[in-house]
């Protein structure tokens, strides 16, 4: 079985243009096959403001009614995908941007309102991923750039989180290739000690994260983005790494954050 890194890029290093270059210029330097998916960053909330919508959020989630779904339609598979994808052209990775719709990649299903009416927001399901569409891109050398825009096969897109996308991907992915899945934000790793960037926790297996749990060494936001790891772990993805995108380098030499393996 081949191998394939799937890279997921935060919205922190999105809304920092030096850091998201020198970090692109890394992902282009990783070997052979990968893929990059990337979150919105702060630049739909401002555009939206310029064009008079008020963005709403909930517990840190975004509604996404029609107008912002315009809105985020544009910035996140228009203007920051094509950046993206303009500036991996110059460093001679041949990156092609897509949304959930191109190549009928990600479908998804608008997520049922509860207690909060989320709007055109999309949820992943099990088959929702378009595996053998997404292989033949990798197999012709094309470096696949997702934006967290999804369709539900009837003509409407949705707005999707993208650590879901990326989890999604390497799940599905993972019947075809030994996944790595990466991703970046702005620490250096899963922290011993949330004030000391330097005390990375190296490896933490399924049974760690329940302990660290419980003595409260990890908590918060944290907590979700190691349960879905955990859980991409379990159904079949090789290891999941999280730490500092201006380290993605290390990657290479097994020194990049926090190594989750099963």
């Amino acid at each position: 079985m081949s191998i394939l890194n799937i890279v997921k890029i935060g919205g922190n290093v999105i809304d920092n243009p030096n850091q998201l270059e020198t970090f692109l210029e890394k992902f282009s330097a990783l070997p052979g096959r990968k893929l990059l998916v990337h979150g919105g960053g702060k630049i739909a909330t401002r555009v939206a403001a310029d064009m008079g919508i008020e963005a709403k959020l909930v517990e840190g989630r975004r509604i996404t009614d029609a107008a912002m779904l315009d809105v985020v339609t544009m910035v996140y598979a228009g203007l920051t995908n094509k950046n993206i994808v303009a500036s991996l052209q110059k460093f001679n990775c041949n990156a092609i941007g897509l949304c959930g719709a191109d190549a009928n990649v990600i479908k998804a299903v608008k997520r049922p309102v509860k207690e909060i009416d989320y709007g055109f927001v999309g949820d992943i399901l099990a088959d929702s991923i378009n595996s053998l569409s997404i292989k033949k891109l990798l197999e012709a050398e094309f470096i696949p750039v997702f934006s967290a825009i999804t369709h539900n096969g009837n003509g409407q897109l949705l707005n999707t989180n993208a650590d879901t996308i990326a989890s999604s991907l390497a799940v599905t992915l993972s019947k075809l290739y030994e996944v790595s899945l990466i991703y970046c934000f702005d620490k250096n790793g899963v922290l011993l000690n949330v004030d000391d960037d330097n005390s990375v926790i190296e490896t933490i297996r399924a049974g760690d994260f329940e302990r660290l749990k419980e003595d409260k060494t990890i908590h918060d936001g944290m907590i979700p983005k190691l349960f879905n790891a955990f859980e991409a772990i379990s159904k079949g993805v090789s290891n999941v790494y999280i730490g500092n995108a201006d380290n993605l380098h290390l990657f290479q030499q097994q020194k990049f954050g926090t190594c989750l393996i099963a």
